[in-house]
């Protein structure tokens, strides 16, 4: 007999009344304490109205191509003040040291990109290249060997590290190029429409550090919108681990997990929640990751280039303009500023009843299981951002995808099958901000109904019920994300 408590089978009540003894047996329910939390919790946001505002109280009223550019719409004082100059230096093209400004220069010696605002487009998701021979200007490629390095995070390369840097400022070379072809995966929908994904394939040249080893994991990622991060940091780290069910308790065929990774900030262990794989714990972290990474400029958090023993100009040039940290705290701390209070967009024709038969749908398929509608923050170092109900469309946990998304690459507890459910808000404006429609990690999907049918693993239901939908029921389920 399970207990709902631990060490406690049975409460017994004895009666003795007239010689007689009755004894009653409450049997506890068949649920731990944690599964029965993780369905209240979800019953309970689940139940929760789901606004048009988006956003809570920072939700702005924005459309077209500067839709995501906005400070949410209850900054006042000096939060206005810092997202004005974390602008800037979002937008900010990074020189090589020394360079013509000494407080934005410092970029590579490697790199990816010169400015944060070259990967998010618009603030906006970015795109695998155009042509199989184009250059990755809003993706790269993670790299990683069988493993675990410091910290249980993905084992690095000798030679390359954990992600290919394409470029290298003047007389530095560059590590490589990668390459990205497409198969094609034809399919039919019940109603025997024909449809066709692409399976991407990746390849490497100009590598200029000898070959990659057999066992190499690589996964390319583009680039995610920059809205809401505030207050998805600002959900507290109980209500991830309430919502979340590893063992499938409650049946739902639904695992969601927390991925316990490194915070490089506060030199502990955290729960994940930005990133493909909820890999990062903070935008703090996730911002100063992607300085060294992206950029090779040094921060508070990250202090030293990302030059290999093998790669001797690289460190060469590192030892030559040594002046670390490159972002200084005065500059980081506004950047940071600026990735929590980018607006999220309202929700648009949430009366059209197209787009309201579409979420019933949303909701009846089953999506709304890993795509959380609803979620609540807590306490935040910026009142603008407590205590809000929001509607992201994600749970922030991590999810088997199957076998056809998998990058076969272990990210700290994410395995190779495992994804954190991207937030759906400000989806529908992707086209308007960024001027295309490429959905997933690695922007395989051309549009919103070929990242459905990519869906497996967990969500192979859903997918299914999604591909036996009569298509005028396809078409509203596609309105309502249209309209997120």
């Amino acid at each position: 007999m399970k207990s709902a408590r631990k060490g406690i089978d049975v409460l017994t009540a004895c009666f003795v009344n007239v010689g007689f003894t009755l004894i009653i047996f409450i049997a506890a329910p068949d649920v731990s304490d944690a599964a029965t939390n993780e369905t209240n919790q979800r019953a309970s946001l689940l139940a929760h109205p789901v606004s048009a505002n988006l956003g809570g109280g920072t939700t702005v009223d924005k459309t077209g191509e500067r839709a995501f550019r906005f400070i949410a719409a209850n900054a006042e004082g000096m939060s206005v003040a810092r997202f004005t100059f974390g602008k800037q230096l979002f937008e900010t093209v990074w020189e090589p040291a020394p360079g013509s400004q000494p407080t934005t220069d410092g970029l590579g010696p490697i790199f990816n990109r010169s400015a944060c605002a070259q990967c998010h487009i618009g603030n906006g998701r970015g795109r695998p290249p155009a042509s199989t021979d184009g250059t990755m200007d809003s993706i790269l490629v993670r790299l990683s060997i069988e493993g675990t390095g410091v910290h249980g995070g993905p084992k690095p390369i000798p030679g390359y590290g954990d992600q290919l840097q394409d470029r290298g400022i003047d007389g530095v070379p560059a590590e490589g190029r990668a390459l990205i072809i497409y198969d094609e995966v034809n399919g039919k929908y019940a109603d025997g429409t024909e449809y066709s994904l692409r399976k991407p394939k990746v390849s490497f040249v100009e590598l200029a550090f000898g070959e990659l080893p057999a066992d190499v994991m690589i996964s390319p990622r583009v680039a995610s919108p920059v809205i809401g991060l505030g207050l998805l940091e600002a959900v507290p780290e109980a209500s991830l681990h309430a919502l979340a069910d590893p063992d499938d308790q409650d049946g739902d065929g639904i695992s969601g997990r927390a991925n316990i990774v490194w915070d490089a900030v506060n030199k502990k262990k955290a729960t994940g929640r930005f990133g493909w794989k909820a890999n990062a714990p903070s935008l703090r972290h996730q911002n100063a990751a992607a300085a060294i990474g992206d950029m090779g400029i040094t921060t508070p958090v990250f202090a030293e280039d990302l030059c290999e023993p093998i790669q001797k100009n690289c460190g060469e040039v590192a030892r030559e303009v040594a002046d670390s940290p490159e972002l200084l705290s005065s500059f980081f701390d506004p950047l940071v500023r600026y990735t929590q209070l980018v607006a999220v967009p309202r929700q648009r024709d949430r009366d059209n009843p197209e787009v309201q038969r579409g979420a019933a749908t949303f909701r009846g398929l089953g999506c709304a299981s890993c795509h959380m509608p609803t979620l609540k923050t807590g306490s935040s170092e910026l009142a603008e951002l407590a205590d809000q109900v929001i509607h992201p469309f994600s749970d922030l946990l991590l999810h088997d995808m199957g076998e056809g998304l998998a990058d076969n690459r272990p990210d700290f507890q994410a395995s190779g099958r495992e994804w954190r459910t991207p937030p759906l808000w400000g989806i529908g404006l992707t086209e308007a901000v960024g001027g295309f429609q490429l959905f997933l990690h690695d922007g395989r999907a051309r549009s919103l109904a070929e990242a459905i049918l990519w869906h497996d693993g967990e969500a192979a239901r859903a997918q299914q019920a999604f591909r036996t939908l009569p298509a005028a029921q396809r078409k509203e389920l596609l309105a309502f994300l249209g309209s997120l």
